[in-house]
């Protein structure tokens, strides 16, 4: 059976899919344990799990200085004014209240600083992590470093 599929295969892609079927369809029959997972998802991603989430936040951040800067200027569109609230919700800020513009560039503020901090949390956690694999090779293997 496994020969018909083969032959009818017409790139590399489909034949992986049929050997990994038929290999699967093996280990059930015998009772061997497999583990599809990573298979299944395909998220094996280069990037660490801990520099995504940051660079999640840091995009989320710079989104919302984008639309506090958009209120700023006078863009009173509902989504603005949501996006707004929610940036002070948790103080006693109004939006009519006379010295908005200056709480609106404070909080600007605070957020680019907390942009620069994470940058930086990311600059450090890649420096040590490469200092740390250029460690290890000069420990086991000089030449290839």
């Amino acid at each position: 059976m496994l020969v018909t599929y083969l032959e009818a295969s017409r790139d590399l892609c489909e034949t992986d899919s049929i050997l990994f079927s038929a290999a699967l369809a093996v280990c059930r029959i015998i009772g061997a344990k497999v583990s599809t997972a990573r298979r299944a998802t395909g998220n094996s991603s280069a990037i660490p799990a801990w520099r995504r989430r940051i660079e999640e936040r840091i995009a989320k951040a710079r989104a919302l200085i984008g639309r506090l800067i958009c209120f700023r200027t006078g863009n009173n569109r509902p989504r603005i004014l949501r996006t707004v609230r929610m940036a002070f919700a948790g103080t006693n800020v109004s939006l009519s209240q006379p010295d908005i513009t200056q709480k609106l560039t404070e909080r600007i503020d605070d957020l680019k600083q907390r942009i620069a901090a994470w940058g930086k949390r990311i600059r450090r956690y890649t420096e040590r992590s490469t200092r740390f694999n250029q460690n290890r090779l000069f420990q086991s293997d000089q030449k290839r470093l």
